[in-house]
């Protein structure tokens, strides 16, 4: 899984490496760069900012700006973005905007490792209790373990604030208190609170800040900002951590699959299949889900093949869509998960009764379809009209479409001249029977 999940965040470097760092004419004046990430904190978000850093720092940025609003994500990612910013040749300002928005749990760090920290007014920081990997609520004595690790981290990164920043930010972890921007600036866990982009600018010039290499002084005056978006792979790995589009990715994608494999031959179910699950597989790898609910959603599409061959008036189907449901309920909103990376129950709910009928009723015409017997050579032309093209007394000749083929009289059947129109009705051997439908007219007789 894990393998899967670095495949697509290379494909997003390589991509994201070679896209054009330049839409604008050289200039001397001093450059800002700008991001904006708005969600949960994930692998897409770390290779964004990643990204951003290296183009900021090849252009010899004076600073990079990035606009945060999230409510928090992954331990693991947010260490990697913690140390990606801390390791920036170029000051980072982490600005937690729009009014509104806030930087919870994994935010509250990123925002402490920014060399700048920033709110704008109306937003909050905090709530950064941990839960575990797959959303669950953790153990005392891991739970310990954890807090004690997030806390230290925060103690380094809040340290150069002083000790009431140090406390503040101990306590959002401990006792997952979140606080305003007025409160955050009071502690001085932050620096500025700036209404929008220009006020931080302006309230930047002349700040000095701490890099690796010494002090710096920041002189943003005049200085023009360029928006870094991000790129369509960072997009599109976002989407993917969507538990809703996960789980219709997988539905369809296993279901695709099953159609494929019950009718052979064609190429577009099963392509179709394999590139939802392939995608679906990376959201499951990102996020915390809960592996035991896979069990239901297998059991839920076997218990749909079943219905196919047995003959229990659509029983197999309610107890499939309702082991659908279990199992992406179970998948995604184990207890401790966090509300934003939960699953919607409507969608779950409706989705799981849509599919669990299309898939019986597409299975079942696939499966009709496959028992029609193929009807090939003197078969084929029964019930089909054709043409004499030799009297039938007794025997003839009639055409059907584009092929001659010879017609006899039934028992007490009178002769049919050449011309006339008839209807194909059984065959004898290989000779056609016969009926009249429209003799010739008197100028082609």
């Amino acid at each position: 899984m894990k393998k899967f999940v670095w495949i697509f965040l290379v494909v997003a470097s390589l991509i994201g490496f070679f896209q054009s760092e330049s839409n604008h004419a050289q200039t001397s004046l001093p450059l800002i760069c700008v991001l904006t990430a708005d969600g949960p904190v994930t692998p897409a978000m770390r290779e964004y900012l990643r990204r951003g850093i290296q183009i900021a720092e090849r252009r010899n940025a004076l600073t990079l700006i990035f606009q945060l609003n999230t409510p928090g994500g992954s331990v693991d990612t947010t260490n990697t973005i913690i140390q990606d910013i801390r390791e920036s040749k170029v000051p980072v300002v982490v600005y937690i905007q729009p009014r509104g928005g806030m930087a919870g749990s994994a935010g509250t760090l990123i925002t402490l490792a920014g060399h700048i920290a920033a709110m704008a007014p109306e937003t909050t920081i905090g709530a950064a209790s941990p839960v575990g990997a797959e959303g669950q609520e953790l153990g005392q004595t891991m739970e310990a373990k954890v807090k004690n690790m997030l806390k230290a981290t925060a103690r380094t990164l809040a340290e150069r604030r002083g000790e009431k920043a140090v406390k503040l930010a101990e306590e959002t972890i401990e006792s997952a208190i979140a606080i305003s921007a007025n409160e955050a600036l009071q502690a001085g866990l932050i620096d500025f609170i700036a209404s929008d982009l220009v006020d931080l600018i302006r309230q930047m010039d002349g700040f000095t800040v701490q890099m690796s290499d010494g002090p710096r002084t920041l002189q943003t005056t005049g200085a023009m900002t360029e928006r870094i978006s991000p790129s369509l792979i960072e997009q599109i790995l976002s989407i993917l951590t969507n538990p809703n589009v996960v789980f219709l990715l997988l539905t369809i994608g296993v279901q695709a699959i099953i159609i494929e494999l019950y009718s052979p031959g064609g190429w577009v179910a099963g392509v179709i299949g394999v590139v939802c699950v392939a995608l679906a597989m990376y959201g499951l790898g990102v996020l915390p889900v809960n592996w035991f609910g896979i069990i239901f959603i297998i059991v839920a599409f076997i218990l749909f093949i079943l219905e196919l061959n047995t003959p229990t008036f659509g029983g197999l189907t309610i107890a499939g869509v309702a082991s659908l449901i279990i199992g992406a309920l179970v998948l995604f909103n184990s207890p401790g998960v966090p509300s934003f990376q939960r699953i919607s129950i409507p969608l779950v709910v409706v989705t799981s009764s849509v599919l669990g009928v299309l898939f019986v009723g597409v299975l079942l015409f696939a499966m009709r379809a496959q028992r029609v017997p193929v009807q090939m050579g003197i078969e084929s032309v029964i019930g089909k009209q054709g043409e004499v093209k030799a009297e039938i007394n007794p025997v003839g000749s009639v055409q059907v479409g584009g092929e001659l083929w010879t017609a006899e009289l039934q028992p007490g059947q009178k002769p049919i001249s050449a011309g006339s129109r008839v209807e194909i009705i059984g065959k004898h051997g290989i000779r056609l029977h016969v009926k009249l439908i429209e003799q010739p007219s008197e100028e082609t007789a």
